[in-house]
């Protein structure tokens, strides 16, 4: 029932015995009529348990849990806490985006703010790359699909990467490296020589610490090794990786002790990698070498050489911490020489293991019917 006091609409009704009168707080009789059935819905819910949902946070409100989740996930690889916060700050840049709940960034939003991205110049005055915005999709999708799996949103949009990606192919040749190397400044050119023959990523190496490091071939073996452990691998597998005799010298240099890090600064603490960074951007301007020389370059070198050396894809990821053999087979590009010389091992497989009844077998390893 609505009755009017004081120039405003109250309701009065009874639900389970109880009397209930409100005000309104409204002059308007049909936008009282409106809030009293309003009332009664939300009693009626509370009866059998059903909660109307909380609103959903905006990208702004939602971003300090994503960042303490990342935080959280990524503890033992700070360069990619580094990596999404940097995105993450870029996302929420975006004013209409950081404002938008985050159960209504859907594909369309997800599009509008890809063109307006797409039209952002750099400071070389270029349109921004598309590799660029990926890592900025990249960074939402993983926040959208959080907040599913807690429960915020109901469904994760479909975001889809731009093509025209340009992955940085640069790999450093037998006669550059010698150049590059003596350009470099000793800690750098220490720490290259075990990105060049480990194949290390490079946060993986500056993690290195003593007790993962095995400079004695153990028994049976014919290299000493590293063990890269779980925590800090991008695949989240521990591997070992065997030593060449260059970096044994290069952490034999190092001193090595029971504990502390291989890699080190002044009181053993651990070593930037942006640091690294500069000293090798130094070099590269230096020698007048492309910009896609980085220092993953290294690590990418040391794939190429794996592969020429004939390693199989299933070798190259289980050496380099790959989390699937797809990765791993870019590495690997066999020459007309490299197939032949596989044909004629198996050639001999075969002759050893011809039955001494079977056809008579000609030079060549083809069977010849008599």
């Amino acid at each position: 029932m609505l009755y009017k006091r004081g120039g405003v609409w109250w309701y009065e009704f009874v639900f389970k015995g109880e009397r209930i009168r409100e005000s309104t707080k409204v002059s308007n009789r049909r936008v009282a009529g409106q809030i009293e059935s309003a009332r009664k819905t939300e009693l009626a819910k509370g009866e059998v348990g059903i909660q109307d949902r909380v609103p959903a946070p905006t990208l702004r409100e939602f971003a300090p849990r994503f960042q303490k989740a990342v935080q959280m996930q990524c503890a033992e690889r700070p360069q990619t806490v580094e990596f999404y916060e940097a995105k993450l700050k870029t996302l929420l840049a975006d004013e209409t985006l950081a404002s938008l709940r985050i159960d209504a960034i859907d594909e369309a939003a997800v599009e509008e703010y890809v063109q307006l991205r797409g039209k952002v110049k750099s400071r070389r005055k270029m349109a921004l790359a598309p590799g660029s915005i990926n890592r900025e999709l990249a960074t939402l999708r993983r926040l959208l699909r959080l907040a599913y799996e807690w429960k915020e949103i109901s469904r994760v949009p479909r975001i889809r990467l731009l093509r025209g990606e340009r992955n940085r192919e640069f790999v450093l040749t037998p006669t550059q490296e010698p150049v590059y190397l003596a350009a470099c400044p000793n800690l750098l050119a220490d720490i290259a020589v075990t990105l060049l023959d480990t194949g290390l990523r490079l946060g993986e190496a500056l993690s290195l610490e003593w007790p993962q490091v095995h400079l004695e071939p153990a028994e049976g073996a014919k290299f000493g090794h590293i063990t890269v452990l779980s925590g800090k691998a991008k695949s989240r597998k521990s591997r070992n990786v065997p030593l060449s005799e260059r970096v044994v010298a290069v952490l034999t240099k190092w001193k090595p002790t029971e504990t502390g890090y291989v890699f080190h600064g002044e009181g053993g603490n651990a070593l930037s990698a942006s640091h690294l960074d500069q000293q090798h951007s130094r070099v590269r301007a230096l020698l007048k070498w492309p910009s896609d020389f980085v220092l993953h370059s290294l690590r990418h070198t040391f794939g190429t050489r794996l592969g020429e050396a004939g390693a199989d894809a299933f070798t190259i990821m289980r050496l380099m911490g790959h989390s699937t053999v797809t990765v791993s087979q870019r590495y690997v590009h066999p020459s007309p020489e490299s197939v032949e010389l596989a044909y004629e091992r198996l050639t001999a497989l075969n002759l050893k293991r011809v039955p001494t009844n079977s056809p008579t077998v000609d030079q060549r390893g083809v069977g010849v019917v008599q």
